[in-house]
Protein backbone atom coordinates (compact mmCIF):
# COMPACT_ATOMS: atom_id res chain seq x y z
CA UNK A 1 0.00 0.00 0.00
CA UNK A 2 1.39 3.42 -0.74
CA UNK A 3 0.63 6.29 1.40
CA UNK A 4 0.74 9.75 -0.06
CA UNK A 5 2.79 11.85 1.76
CA UNK A 6 0.95 14.79 1.18
CA UNK A 7 -1.47 13.12 3.68
CA UNK A 8 0.51 12.49 6.45
CA UNK A 9 1.16 14.60 9.47
CA UNK A 10 4.10 16.50 8.44
CA UNK A 11 6.73 17.38 11.10
CA UNK A 12 5.35 20.60 11.65
CA UNK A 13 2.24 19.16 12.60
CA UNK A 14 4.20 16.74 14.71
CA UNK A 15 6.09 19.28 17.06
CA UNK A 16 2.94 21.47 17.31
CA UNK A 17 1.11 19.01 18.29
CA UNK A 18 4.28 17.56 21.06
CA UNK A 19 4.66 20.51 22.80
CA UNK A 20 1.05 21.83 23.18
CA UNK A 21 0.22 21.97 26.92
CA UNK A 22 -3.23 20.01 27.50
CA UNK A 23 -4.56 21.57 30.72
CA UNK A 24 -6.62 19.97 33.26
CA UNK A 25 -9.54 21.84 33.13
CA UNK A 26 -12.55 22.79 35.65
CA UNK A 27 -15.91 24.69 35.02
CA UNK A 28 -16.51 27.92 36.61
CA UNK A 29 -19.89 28.11 38.46
CA UNK A 30 -22.84 29.72 36.83
CA UNK A 31 -23.43 32.30 39.70
CA UNK A 32 -19.46 33.81 38.72
CA UNK A 33 -20.25 33.19 34.93
CA UNK A 34 -22.76 36.38 35.78
CA UNK A 35 -19.66 38.68 37.08
CA UNK A 36 -16.83 38.15 34.10
CA UNK A 37 -15.89 41.31 33.15
CA UNK A 38 -17.68 41.67 29.74
CA UNK A 39 -14.79 42.97 27.55
CA UNK A 40 -13.04 40.11 28.05
CA UNK A 41 -15.96 37.37 27.94
CA UNK A 42 -18.30 39.42 25.51
CA UNK A 43 -20.11 36.37 24.24
CA UNK A 44 -22.83 34.56 26.08
CA UNK A 45 -22.30 31.01 27.27
CA UNK A 46 -23.79 28.47 29.75
CA UNK A 47 -20.37 27.05 29.97
CA UNK A 48 -17.18 28.37 30.76
CA UNK A 49 -13.90 25.99 31.24
CA UNK A 50 -11.40 27.29 32.79
CA UNK A 51 -7.62 26.38 34.37
CA UNK A 52 -5.15 27.31 37.10
CA UNK A 53 -1.74 28.53 36.10
CA UNK A 54 0.02 26.19 38.48
CA UNK A 55 -1.98 23.53 36.08
CA UNK A 56 -0.41 24.83 33.00
CA UNK A 57 3.00 24.72 34.63
CA UNK A 58 2.48 21.25 35.80
CA UNK A 59 2.10 20.23 32.22
CA UNK A 60 5.93 21.14 31.55
CA UNK A 61 7.26 19.43 34.46
CA UNK A 62 8.20 16.40 32.65
CA UNK A 63 9.54 18.37 29.85
CA UNK A 64 11.78 20.28 31.73
CA UNK A 65 13.66 18.09 33.51
CA UNK A 66 13.61 15.23 30.18
CA UNK A 67 12.50 17.83 27.08
CA UNK A 68 9.58 17.01 24.91
CA UNK A 69 9.74 14.23 22.35
CA UNK A 70 8.50 14.98 19.04
CA UNK A 71 9.08 12.02 16.29
CA UNK A 72 10.41 12.68 12.87
CA UNK A 73 10.36 11.85 10.19
CA UNK A 74 13.44 11.70 8.03
CA UNK A 75 13.80 12.20 3.72
CA UNK A 76 15.85 8.69 3.55
CA UNK A 77 12.56 6.82 5.24
CA UNK A 78 14.56 6.95 8.91
CA UNK A 79 12.12 7.86 12.27
CA UNK A 80 13.75 9.24 15.24
CA UNK A 81 12.56 11.25 18.10
CA UNK A 82 14.08 14.24 19.01
CA UNK A 83 13.94 15.88 22.74
CA UNK A 84 13.26 19.81 23.14
CA UNK A 85 13.74 21.36 26.58
CA UNK A 86 11.04 24.02 27.40
CA UNK A 87 12.51 27.92 28.72
CA UNK A 88 10.09 30.45 29.73
CA UNK A 89 11.52 33.36 27.25
CA UNK A 90 8.50 35.63 27.95
CA UNK A 91 5.26 36.30 29.61
CA UNK A 92 2.71 39.34 30.90
CA UNK A 93 -0.04 38.41 32.87
CA UNK A 94 -3.24 41.19 32.75
CA UNK A 95 -5.76 40.92 35.52
CA UNK A 96 -8.33 43.16 36.81
CA UNK A 97 -7.15 45.94 39.55
CA UNK A 98 -8.91 44.05 42.14
CA UNK A 99 -6.61 41.07 42.28
CA UNK A 100 -3.68 43.42 41.34
CA UNK A 101 -4.06 45.36 44.80
CA UNK A 102 -4.77 42.33 46.76
CA UNK A 103 -1.82 40.53 45.28
CA UNK A 104 -0.04 44.23 46.26
CA UNK A 105 -1.55 44.33 49.92
CA UNK A 106 -0.16 40.53 50.33
CA UNK A 107 3.37 41.78 49.50
CA UNK A 108 3.39 44.92 51.79
CA UNK A 109 2.97 42.31 54.86
CA UNK A 110 5.73 40.41 53.88
CA UNK A 111 8.92 40.84 53.91
CA UNK A 112 11.25 43.49 52.17
CA UNK A 113 12.62 41.30 49.26
CA UNK A 114 8.69 40.67 48.21
CA UNK A 115 7.73 44.13 48.64
CA UNK A 116 10.54 45.40 46.67
CA UNK A 117 10.16 43.01 43.78
CA UNK A 118 6.66 43.28 43.57
CA UNK A 119 7.03 47.02 43.11
CA UNK A 120 9.30 46.49 40.11
CA UNK A 121 6.34 45.15 38.52
CA UNK A 122 3.61 46.85 39.39
CA UNK A 123 3.11 50.64 39.94
CA UNK A 124 0.84 53.02 39.68
CA UNK A 125 1.19 53.74 36.67
CA UNK A 126 -1.28 52.43 33.85
CA UNK A 127 -0.54 49.53 31.51
CA UNK A 128 -0.76 51.54 28.67
CA UNK A 129 1.66 54.03 30.04
CA UNK A 130 3.72 50.90 31.00
CA UNK A 131 3.43 49.04 27.48
CA UNK A 132 4.03 52.77 25.87
CA UNK A 133 7.56 53.40 27.84
CA UNK A 134 8.50 49.32 27.17
CA UNK A 135 8.80 51.00 23.33
CA UNK A 136 10.80 53.90 24.64
CA UNK A 137 8.26 56.53 24.53
CA UNK A 138 5.48 57.73 27.13
CA UNK A 139 2.07 58.93 26.70
CA UNK A 140 2.78 62.42 26.14
CA UNK A 141 5.53 61.50 22.90
CA UNK A 142 2.46 59.35 21.52
CA UNK A 143 0.18 61.99 21.51
CA UNK A 144 -2.20 59.54 23.40
CA UNK A 145 -5.59 61.41 25.31
CA UNK A 146 -6.56 60.48 28.58
CA UNK A 147 -9.78 59.00 27.56
CA UNK A 148 -8.05 56.66 25.19
CA UNK A 149 -5.57 55.56 28.07
CA UNK A 150 -8.49 55.03 30.38
CA UNK A 151 -10.25 52.77 27.78
CA UNK A 152 -7.28 50.62 26.83
CA UNK A 153 -6.77 50.30 30.72
CA UNK A 154 -9.71 48.58 30.87
CA UNK A 155 -9.91 46.23 28.06
CA UNK A 156 -6.05 45.39 28.55
CA UNK A 157 -6.23 45.68 32.18
CA UNK A 158 -3.59 46.17 35.15
CA UNK A 159 -0.38 44.53 34.77
CA UNK A 160 0.23 41.78 37.37
CA UNK A 161 3.64 40.62 36.52
CA UNK A 162 6.12 40.62 33.11
CA UNK A 163 8.91 38.73 32.35
CA UNK A 164 10.94 38.90 29.37
CA UNK A 165 14.36 36.32 29.64
CA UNK A 166 17.74 38.19 27.83
CA UNK A 167 20.47 35.23 28.86
CA UNK A 168 22.10 32.80 26.71
CA UNK A 169 20.65 29.86 26.32
CA UNK A 170 22.91 28.33 27.97
CA UNK A 171 22.66 30.13 31.00
CA UNK A 172 19.04 29.68 31.13
CA UNK A 173 16.84 27.22 33.54
CA UNK A 174 14.19 25.12 32.53
CA UNK A 175 10.75 26.20 32.41
CA UNK A 176 9.07 24.74 35.51
CA UNK A 177 12.51 25.57 37.45
CA UNK A 178 11.70 29.24 35.71
CA UNK A 179 8.29 29.13 37.18
CA UNK A 180 8.79 28.11 40.65
CA UNK A 181 11.65 30.68 41.26
CA UNK A 182 9.51 33.86 40.48
CA UNK A 183 6.59 32.16 42.43
CA UNK A 184 8.10 32.90 45.21
CA UNK A 185 7.79 36.44 44.98
CA UNK A 186 4.67 36.06 42.74
CA UNK A 187 2.16 33.83 44.08
CA UNK A 188 -0.40 34.61 41.28
CA UNK A 189 1.70 32.81 38.99
CA UNK A 190 0.37 29.92 40.78
CA UNK A 191 -3.03 30.87 42.24
CA UNK A 192 -4.82 33.03 39.15
CA UNK A 193 -7.25 31.49 36.88
CA UNK A 194 -7.13 31.58 33.24
CA UNK A 195 -11.09 33.55 33.72
CA UNK A 196 -9.13 35.97 35.89
CA UNK A 197 -6.99 37.17 32.79
CA UNK A 198 -7.70 39.57 30.37
CA UNK A 199 -7.29 38.67 26.52
CA UNK A 200 -3.61 40.81 26.47
CA UNK A 201 -2.69 37.66 28.63
CA UNK A 202 0.53 35.55 26.89
CA UNK A 203 3.72 34.01 27.31
CA UNK A 204 5.98 32.65 24.62
CA UNK A 205 8.53 29.45 25.12
CA UNK A 206 11.64 28.49 23.78
CA UNK A 207 12.22 24.97 22.69
CA UNK A 208 16.20 24.11 22.15
CA UNK A 209 17.09 20.86 21.17
CA UNK A 210 19.14 18.51 23.21
CA UNK A 211 19.22 14.94 22.21
CA UNK A 212 17.67 12.64 19.40
CA UNK A 213 17.37 9.00 19.75
CA UNK A 214 18.79 6.80 18.31
CA UNK A 215 21.92 8.76 18.44
CA UNK A 216 24.99 8.71 16.54
CA UNK A 217 25.49 11.19 13.77
CA UNK A 218 24.58 14.72 14.00
CA UNK A 219 21.64 16.26 11.98
CA UNK A 220 21.98 19.84 11.23
CA UNK A 221 18.64 19.80 10.17
CA UNK A 222 17.75 18.76 13.47
CA UNK A 223 19.65 21.77 15.20
CA UNK A 224 16.57 24.57 14.45
CA UNK A 225 14.89 25.89 17.65
CA UNK A 226 11.44 26.89 18.28
CA UNK A 227 9.53 29.94 20.19
CA UNK A 228 6.19 29.43 20.46
CA UNK A 229 3.60 31.80 21.64
CA UNK A 230 0.46 31.19 23.61
CA UNK A 231 -2.37 32.98 25.39
CA UNK A 232 -3.42 32.51 28.78
CA UNK A 233 -6.86 33.65 28.54
CA UNK A 234 -10.57 32.38 28.91
CA UNK A 235 -11.29 34.39 26.15
CA UNK A 236 -10.22 32.33 23.07
CA UNK A 237 -11.00 28.87 24.56
CA UNK A 238 -14.06 28.80 21.88
CA UNK A 239 -11.68 30.28 18.92
CA UNK A 240 -10.18 27.39 17.06
CA UNK A 241 -6.66 29.20 16.13
CA UNK A 242 -5.48 25.43 14.75
CA UNK A 243 -7.39 24.70 11.12
CA UNK A 244 -5.70 21.29 11.73
CA UNK A 245 -8.33 18.79 11.34
CA UNK A 246 -6.40 16.24 13.02
CA UNK A 247 -5.81 18.75 15.79
CA UNK A 248 -9.27 19.59 16.21
CA UNK A 249 -10.42 15.80 16.54
CA UNK A 250 -7.88 15.45 19.05
CA UNK A 251 -8.63 17.52 21.31
CA UNK A 252 -12.31 16.53 21.06
CA UNK A 253 -11.27 13.02 21.19
CA UNK A 254 -9.41 13.82 24.60
CA UNK A 255 -12.13 15.95 26.31
CA UNK A 256 -9.99 16.27 29.76
CA UNK A 257 -8.26 19.14 29.27
CA UNK A 258 -8.03 22.38 27.65
CA UNK A 259 -5.29 22.65 25.15
CA UNK A 260 -3.15 26.06 24.45
CA UNK A 261 -2.39 25.43 20.80
CA UNK A 262 0.95 27.83 19.77
CA UNK A 263 -0.99 31.39 17.90
CA UNK A 264 2.39 32.03 16.96
CA UNK A 265 5.93 30.48 16.27
CA UNK A 266 9.25 32.01 14.82
CA UNK A 267 12.03 29.31 14.20
CA UNK A 268 16.05 29.74 14.55
CA UNK A 269 19.06 28.02 13.13
CA UNK A 270 16.30 25.94 10.38
CA UNK A 271 18.28 24.22 7.52
CA UNK A 272 17.03 21.61 5.10
CA UNK A 273 13.44 20.31 4.23
CA UNK A 274 13.03 18.26 7.58
CA UNK A 275 10.27 21.15 8.66
CA UNK A 276 8.91 21.70 5.40
CA UNK A 277 8.57 18.42 3.88
CA UNK A 278 5.15 18.09 2.81
CA UNK A 279 1.85 19.01 2.31
CA UNK A 280 2.20 20.96 -1.26
CA UNK A 281 3.89 23.47 0.23
CA UNK A 282 1.59 23.66 3.28
CA UNK A 283 4.00 23.90 6.15
CA UNK A 284 5.79 27.55 4.74
CA UNK A 285 2.92 28.67 4.31
CA UNK A 286 1.65 27.99 7.87
CA UNK A 287 5.60 28.80 9.10
CA UNK A 288 5.52 32.51 7.68
CA UNK A 289 1.35 32.89 8.89
CA UNK A 290 2.41 32.02 12.49
CA UNK A 291 5.38 34.14 12.16
CA UNK A 292 3.27 36.98 11.10
CA UNK A 293 0.90 36.61 13.57
CA UNK A 294 3.49 36.49 16.24
CA UNK A 295 4.77 39.88 15.22
CA UNK A 296 2.01 41.34 15.05
CA UNK A 297 0.63 40.42 18.54
CA UNK A 298 4.43 41.71 19.50
CA UNK A 299 3.66 45.11 17.81
CA UNK A 300 0.05 46.03 19.30
CA UNK A 301 1.58 45.29 22.53
CA UNK A 302 4.73 47.34 21.75
CA UNK A 303 6.64 44.78 23.04
CA UNK A 304 10.45 44.64 22.65
CA UNK A 305 10.25 40.83 23.32
CA UNK A 306 14.28 40.04 23.37
CA UNK A 307 14.43 36.33 21.73
CA UNK A 308 12.29 36.77 19.05
CA UNK A 309 14.39 39.82 17.95
CA UNK A 310 17.58 37.60 18.21
CA UNK A 311 15.66 34.93 16.06
CA UNK A 312 14.71 37.09 13.63
CA UNK A 313 18.11 38.77 13.09
CA UNK A 314 17.37 42.04 14.89
CA UNK A 315 20.60 43.17 17.11
CA UNK A 316 19.47 45.65 19.11
CA UNK A 317 22.03 47.63 21.62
Amino acid sequence: MVVDKDLMQSNLDCFLRCITPVVQSQSLPKTEIRNLNRLWHPWEREKIEYFTLSDLWRCYDEWSAYGAGVPIFMSGGETLVQYYVPYLSAIQIFTSSSYVNRFREEADSGDCETRDSFSDSCSEESETEKLLRMDGCSSEEGGIEQDTLWHLNDRLGYLYFQYFERSAPYARVPLMDKINELAKKYPGLMSLRSVDLSPASWMSVAWYPIYHIPMGRTIKDLSTCFLTYHTLSSSFQDMDLEDDMECAQRKRKEGEGMGLLPFGLATYKMQGNVWVSGKSGRDQERLMSLLSVADSWLKQLRVQHHDFNYFMGIRRG
